[in-house]
Formats: C-alpha cells, structure tokens, sequence
C-alpha cells in the first residue's frame, strides 16, 4: 500500500488543494493531508476547522475515496513528519514556473534527508492555478465573491468568518 503525505497551511482550502489532492488519490493508496503547525502564526481557520473542511470538500467530490483520506496536524520538517506517517511519497503541487523553482530545491534537500522519501510534483489544472489561499483569504475579507477558487463548504465557513466580527461589533 503506498501513503502519500500532501503538506500545506491549507488555510483555507481552496479548489487547487482539492484537484492536487483528488490527483494523489490516483498515484496513492492512501493520502495523508498534513497541515503545519507553526506557533508565531495566527491561522484564520484552526487545525480542527481546516480539517474539518478538508474531509467535508472530499466528501463533496469525491466520497468513494473519503475513507483513504486521513487529516493531521504537524510541526518540524516535512520529512520527519512524513517519515512518522509511514509515507514514502511527499506530494507537492505546482501551479507555475516559479513554484517548481522553489520546489526543487526543496526536494533535492528533503532528498538528502530522507533518501527513502520520493516527492512527486503535481501540477494543478489549469482553472485552478491563479489560486492561492493568501488571495482567497484577501478577496473574502473585502467581501468579494471566492465561490469559483474554493468549494462550497470552505465558501460558506469564510462567509461565516466574515459575519463573525461585524455581529461582534454590533453587540
């Protein structure tokens, strides 16, 4: 059985993470979402709201495989991280040119690491490369319509983010 470990802030998740995500499934048994923990770092979405938009994203599109998708929390390297796992694939999506220069370096470093640990690129479909989580999480604080970069469930919770402080102020 082959794990693959699939790293990211996932904060949100966004249609690009799904369509690398829904792509691993077909290179991996099972996959594992791995998302990073770092304590200077305030998220918009904690560990268990990600989470829980994750599985709920997957379950939307792609619910045979649902039960193949384990969510986890990591700190530290990715490899050691992956390592813990049982992984011997380490996923990384690509949406350009400059994503695959930063991307080799890290895997020719996670290499020398973990030289048992394969990092396979994936290349994110064309209507889902523009997409970045930092500009969802902007365009949703102004307001704007993220419908076409996120799915439904992660629309809906960032609508509800949104909500949250304007009741707060109110009250």
């Amino acid at each position: 059985m082959t794990t693959a470990f699939y790293p990211g802030s996932f904060d949100p998740m966004t249609n690009g993470h799904l369509d690398v995500l829904t792509q691993s499934l077909n290179v991996a048994d099972r996959l594992i979402v791995a998302i990073g923990i770092h304590p200077g770092k305030a998220p918009l979405f904690g560990f268990e709201e990600r989470a829980a938009l994750i599985h709920q994203s997957l379950a939307d599109c792609l619910s045979q495989r649902s039960a193949d998708v384990s969510v986890v929390a990591f700190e530290g390297l990715v490899v050691d991280a992956a390592r813990a796992h049982g992984a011997t694939l380490l996923i990384r999506g690509l949406r350009d040119g400059t994503d695959f220069d930063y991307e080799m370096q890290m895997a020719g470093m996670n290499r020398q690491m973990a030289p048992d640990i394969q990092t396979l690129f994936i290349p994110a479909g064309t209507a889902s490369r523009p997409i970045t989580a930092t500009l969802v999480r902007q365009i949703a604080a102004m307001g704007g319509d993220v419908g076409a970069f996120v799915p439904s469930a992660v629309k809906q919770a960032l609508a509800e983010k949104r909500a949250q402080p304007a009741a707060a102020g109110r009250a």
